[in-house]
């Protein structure tokens, strides 16, 4: 879908005034930020930067969607607009995403103060943590309070996520046993709320006792020290200790925004994308030199003359053809 400057903005303007087709397809376009006007993306940028981002992340099977479907009601009965960008896994091998309990948030389908987004990492030509950083910036401009992020593991498009993120919680469940050990490892260890889901499954307190524990060793938990991470003991399923976990998320909110973290974030995620677009565009452009000079390259390369300095020339007329590059 190509669309110019002035039929974006309309776009936008049907977006805004609560038309969910044209908030669905500013989306699709928004998942592939090469292709927009840089004009258009600086118009949603400069109606963005009041949301509340966060972060939802942990251990596989820990009940993050299950979580968030019943944070929604919590969070909507408090007056807040909520949109959620759900990352799906894809099968490597039938392709297809892996949606399980996701369809659970389909329940609030019917809800106009509710967007739900299922992201695939399937065929993302920016690439996962683009995507979902441009698609923040559209849903913080559309005057959505409350966004939520789900990732599905720890991996590096998961940390450029979660960098973007006012608030990080970090969802596990009892009965993992060393796979808790997950929790001291990358962004895992600097949540800023800790869920412990599953409360009604045997070995919950011993598991609750083990993440006070951590916690209380400083282990785990964010590394802003004017902020003591907390932990929750919730059941997702049977619908409990959602308020309390709500009413954290909005303690958190508050002190970030008191000691003014919460625009250094908007700009942090700004200056990820920023550098997740042109390390994308840098790359295309060697590819293509590559592909240019391969015939040259492979006889210098079996006669083993002039290798690595002709590393360097490759990655210099790349950047001088930058600008000559067609649309990725």
């Amino acid at each position: 879908m190509s669309l110019n400057n002035s039929e974006l903005a309309v776009l936008l303007d049907k977006a805004r005034r609560g038309d969910l087709r044209a908030t669905g397809k500013l989306l699709t376009i928004m998942e592939d930020p090469y292709r927009l006007p840089p004009e258009f993306f600086d118009m949603v940028a400069s109606q963005a930067g009041r949301a509340h981002v966060i972060g939802v992340t942990g251990i596989p099977g820990a009940g993050k969607s299950t979580l968030i479907s019943r944070l929604i009601p919590e969070l909507r009965r408090r007056g807040a607009r909520v949109a959620v960008i759900a990352i799906d896994p894809t099968s490597p091998i039938s392709g297809g995403a892996l949606l399980g309990d996701r369809l659970r948030m389909q329940d609030h389908a019917m809800d106009p103060g509710v967007f739900i987004r299922s992201v695939s990492t399937r065929g993302l030509k920016g690439g996962l943590s683009l995507a979902a950083l441009s698609m923040i910036e559209l849903f913080d401009a559309l005057g959505y309070e409350k966004i939520l992020v789900e990732t599905v593991g720890v991996g590096q498009a998961e940390v450029d996520i979660m960098s973007a993120a006012h608030t990080i919680l970090v969802v596990t469940m009892p009965g993992v046993g060393d796979d808790v050990q997950a929790l001291k490892a990358g962004v895992m260890e600097i949540g800023d709320i800790y869920v412990l889901n599953k409360s009604d499954l045997p070995d919950a307190q011993k598991a609750y006792e083990y993440l006070s524990f951590a916690l209380d060793k400083g282990e785990l938990g964010s590394y802003d020290s004017g902020w003591t991470p907390k932990l929750f003991k919730v059941s997702a399923v049977m619908g409990q200790g959602m308020a309390e976990l709500a009413d954290a998320i909005d303690e958190h909110a508050s002190y970030i925004r008191s000691i003014g973290l919460a625009r250094l974030k908007v700009a942090s995620r700004r200056l990820t994308l920023i550098r997740l677009m042109s390390e994308r565009m840098l790359t295309v452009a060697v590819e293509e030199e590559f592909k240019r000079v391969k015939a040259e390259l492979e006889a210098k390369a079996l006669k083993a003359k002039g290798i690595l300095a002709e590393a360097s020339e490759v990655a210099r007329r790349a950047c001088k053809n930058l600008d000559n590059l067609p649309p990725t």
